[in-house]
């Protein structure tokens, strides 16, 4: 059996989040974690490589869209800014919800 959780993001209210089949993740551990927490974690098998079903690729154009023109002095500039452009996604709900709708994904409410 192979199994392996999404480990690029949070897992929303409901407990989902998208399962990409790593195959560094075959053990049986996360079954076992993923049997225990059925009551709130749902697990769905994705393809290998499928960035029109991932989320996260959404942000990560956001993100990339939002660097365009910038050019960082150092590494750390880089981090921080890249932090605070990421937190002002977090805050912008609407921008989030656009990136799961591309991936024709969506949350159930509890």
């Amino acid at each position: 059996m192979r199994e392996a959780v999404w480990g690029n993001g949070p897992v929303d209210k409901t407990g989902t989040a998208p399962r990409i089949d790593f195959t560094v993740h075959l053990t049986g551990e996360l079954a076992d974690f993923i049997a225990e927490n059925e009551e709130w974690l749902r697990v769905f098998q994705l393809p290998s490589y499928a960035p029109d079903l991932n989320p996260a690729e959404g942000v990560w154009s956001l993100l990339k869209r939002s660097l365009e023109n910038f050019a960082a002095a150092n590494l750390d500039h880089l981090v921080r800014v890249m932090k605070r452009k990421l937190k002002k996604i977090q805050y912008r709900p609407h921008l989030l919800d656009g990136c799961l709708a591309e991936t024709g994904l969506f949350i159930e409410p509890p």
